[in-house]
């Protein structure tokens, strides 16, 4: 694991790490060829200089957030806003944590990408990758 990603996860209360783990390490796993950092305080996994996916600590809990997760048409991520392609699920306990589901939605996340890298050029315009 990244020693900035473990660094994040170990300042977290004792079951926002254990969750935080979980996700980092599938997403490790899933997403092999993925270069993943801190970035905008919180670990964020890129393909191709593209923000795939992340989590971060918020009042409601661990937020996992897809980039393009609206695309993906499933019900158990939340759509929040309606201009960007993005949709998240919180999670409280790791025991809420489906590895199932979190396997499909990684496997969109490489199928199904929005353009964010570049969304500053397109003056926040977003067009589809894939």
């Amino acid at each position: 694991m990244n020693p900035e990603i473990s660094e994040y996860n170990n300042a977290q209360s004792t079951e926002d790490q254990l969750i935080c783990n979980v996700l980092a390490k599938q997403i490790d796993l899933h997403l092999t060829e993925a270069e993943n950092k801190i970035w905008h305080a919180h670990p964020v996994w890129f393909l191709d200089g593209n923000p795939i996916v992340g989590y971060s600590k918020q009042k409601k809990g661990i937020r996992l957030l897809f980039w393009s997760g609206k695309s993906f048409e499933e019900n158990k991520l939340n759509v929040l806003g309606g201009k960007f392609q993005d949709a998240s699920i919180f999670y409280n306990s790791v025991d809420e944590i489906d590895i199932t589901d979190l396997e499909i939605w990684l496997q969109k996340a490489k199928e199904i990408q929005w353009d964010y890298k570049n969304i500053v050029k397109r003056k926040g315009v977003l067009e589809r990758l894939k």
